[in-house]
């Protein structure tokens, strides 16, 4: 295994000590409390679908470390993937429409944000990942085509990680935010929160990878389901 301070994209640094350690335990537990649709991802689960990202963005799209990607979807289980596949591309993520983004990811409801883009991946952020309906011409499918690609990466190389920053600064941050957060390895959090900007996403969802819990998001929270979920879920830190 990697030595975690020699890696050089974020998925080597966060999902191989949680790999190494609990690779079959959940990860990634995803709420919706408007359709009652979960959701849950293993470590194991969860590299293979970031893995089978990295590998759309290089093979089908083309893209070479240092190139930036937008990501324009809400915390979701898919964007879990998403996320961790741009970094091991070696891309860097902006989460806001951007003019020099050589590929964008978005939810099927914000493709009026992406006309200018010169690749688009639509994403119907369907519980169980079904595709996009009536796709517009010259976009692809996220879901489509992830499943074909496989479900192992080697990374080439990398640039900044998230809005400018590199991997050292991301990790850091992430490691800053998970200890004032007070989490640990053995945490179970939960989340009802944003992934919108760089902030949100390191304290909400790099800082619990970076410290080895585990998370329980939740899209459209039901605050009459929130005690029974933290529960039945054996929550153990709320965010």
């Amino acid at each position: 295994m990697r030595d975690v301070e020699q890696a050089t994209t974020l998925p080597e640094a966060v999902l191989e000590p949680i790999l190494e350690r609990e690779p079959a335990a959940p990860r990634i537990t995803w709420y919706d409390d408007a359709t009652g649709a979960r959701i849950e991802l293993s470590a194991v689960t969860l590299a293979n679908w970031a893995a089978k990202t990295a590998n759309l963005i290089r093979d089908e799209f083309g893209l070479t470390p240092g190139a930036r990607v937008a990501v324009l979807l809400p915390a979701h289980w898919q964007t879990a993937a998403v996320l961790l596949g741009c970094w091991w591309a070696g891309t860097e993520v902006v989460l806001q429409p951007d003019p020099d983004a050589e590929l964008v990811f978005a939810a099927a409801g914000r493709l009026g944000e992406t006309e200018d883009a010169p690749e688009v991946a639509a994403l119907s952020l369907d519980p169980m990942g079904a595709p996009v309906r009536d796709l517009p011409l010259g976009v692809t499918d996220y879901a489509t085509a992830v499943r074909v690609h496989g479900d192992q990466f080697r990374p080439g190389g990398t640039g900044a990680a998230l809005d400018g920053m590199p991997v050292p600064e991301v990790l850091t941050l992430a490691r800053k935010s998970a200890a004032r957060q007070g989490l640990s390895e053995t945490d179970r959090v939960l989340s009802t929160g944003s992934w919108d900007t760089a902030e949100e996403l390191i304290d909400r969802y790099l800082a619990v990878l970076v410290a080895g819990a585990s998370l329980v998001q939740v899209a459209n929270p039901d605050p009459s389901l929130r005690e029974r979920r933290i529960e039945t879920e054996r929550v153990t830190q709320v965010l």
